[in-house]
């Protein structure tokens, strides 16, 4: 057993993090300049310049910028196609606008839904019409078929937007998440690999969407920050100063805390790869943000006994992606009624996700490893 609580979240700030923190929030307070200030702009432009996109918008959160992207995309009263193995906003997001979710499936080997599930779901089709594809890098892991499927959705005229809220950083063929889609929603909460407190950012590659997106976020308000012309119906969904300067320190160490991830994902597949024990691997990727390490829970064991012999061991795990797909949850009764999705509901309860942080020693994640190995076998 460790001595030391091996736990599955990690802040990563220093103390001089912290005072930077503490002199820039004392800054914008005395200033009275509570939103839309250089905070916010400095933060949006540097996160576009990461992520390769023109643009970036911040918004109070995740589901937010997924709302405002399907307004942009004008998907009221269409279909949207969207894995049922997500977080609630996504599918959230689609029913708030007025849309209808057909779900997908999902496969093993990415926890995600395959070219084929996308094919199969267009050549079926949908009243109302198919307009695009809501898609989730589940766990910070970029499908290896989601280039293949931007190009058939495009070549069928629908629209991808990504649901980036896991996928800070994540790369795959040269191009980063947030700028492989028609436009894409990240989150900042605290569990993230980078937080803002509470927070998401917008990411797109055209003018007008981002000058309408920055209106819907703040009221309808075309071109201005304050003022009361209302052109959209949009709403309050700003990002604070002080929101903004948190995302700015963590952004700047993104690539670091990354690189720590990336180091514990290698040291703790390591010995599971030896014993042969099956995970979503990451390997095709050119950078992952290893938000989430998915592990198979072979048959015979369950996630719920593993968890608790781990927890023995003074090794605690964090939540799963996700326990319950959002076709069984009771909140969204009456979506897709009389569908069977039955990959998802083998692998949904059948997987569990280790510590992985970047506040991880190597140590720390050798023992991880070597623990699951003890308990999957």
């Amino acid at each position: 057993m460790t001595k030391q609580p091996i736990k599955p979240f990690y802040f990563d700030i220093t103390e001089d993090e912290i005072e930077f923190f503490a002199e820039q929030s004392k800054t914008i307070l005395k200033s009275g300049k509570l939103i839309l200030g250089e905070n916010t702009l400095e933060f949006e432009k540097a996160f576009a310049r990461y992520v390769g996109t023109k643009y970036a918008i911040a918004v109070n959160s995740g589901s937010s910028g997924l709302e405002i992207l399907l307004r942009l995309k004008k998907a009221e009263n269409t279909t949207l196609l969207v894995p049922t193995n997500t977080n609630f906003a996504t599918v959230a997001a689609v029913v708030r606008l007025g849309g209808q979710v057909q779900y997908l499936d999902m496969d093993e080997t990415t926890f995600a839904p395959s070219l084929q599930m996308v094919q199969e779901a267009v050549e079926k089709g949908a009243t109302p019409k198919i307009s695009g594809v809501l898609w989730v890098h589940i766990g910070g892991v970029i499908s290896p078929e989601f280039p293949h499927i931007i190009e058939y959705c495009r070549e069928k005229g629908l629209f991808v937007l990504e649901d980036t809220a896991h996928a800070h950083g994540s790369q795959i063929n040269g191009v980063k998440a947030g700028n492989l889609g028609d436009g894409a929603a990240f989150s900042f909460f605290p569990t993230k690999v980078m937080t803002t407190f509470e927070g998401g950012m917008i990411t797109l590659n055209d003018e007008e969407e981002d000058y309408i997106a920055r209106s819907l976020r703040n009221q309808g308000k075309r071109g201005m920050d304050f003022g009361g012309l209302h052109t959209d119906f949009g709403n309050s969904t700003r990002m604070t100063e002080i929101h903004a300067v948190l995302g700015r320190i963590h952004l700047a160490k993104l690539p670091q805390m990354l690189a720590r991830r990336q180091k514990c994902y290698q040291l703790i597949t390591a010995p599971l790869r030896e014993a042969g024990l099956k995970f979503v691997s990451t390997d095709h990727m050119d950078n992952a943000s290893q938000y989430k390490l998915i592990v198979h829970v072979p048959d015979g064991k369950t996630a719920q006994e593993i968890k608790a012999a781990l927890a023995e061991e003074n090794i605690f795990l964090g939540g799963t992606v996700y326990e319950i797909p959002c076709h069984l949850q009771p909140v969204f009764k009456g979506v897709c009624d009389g569908q069977n999705f039955p990959r998802a509901e083998y692998w949904c309860p059948k997987h569990i996700c280790p510590p992985l942080t970047s506040g991880m020693t190597e140590k720390e994640a050798q023992i991880v490893g070597e623990a699951l190995v003890k308990q999957l076998i």
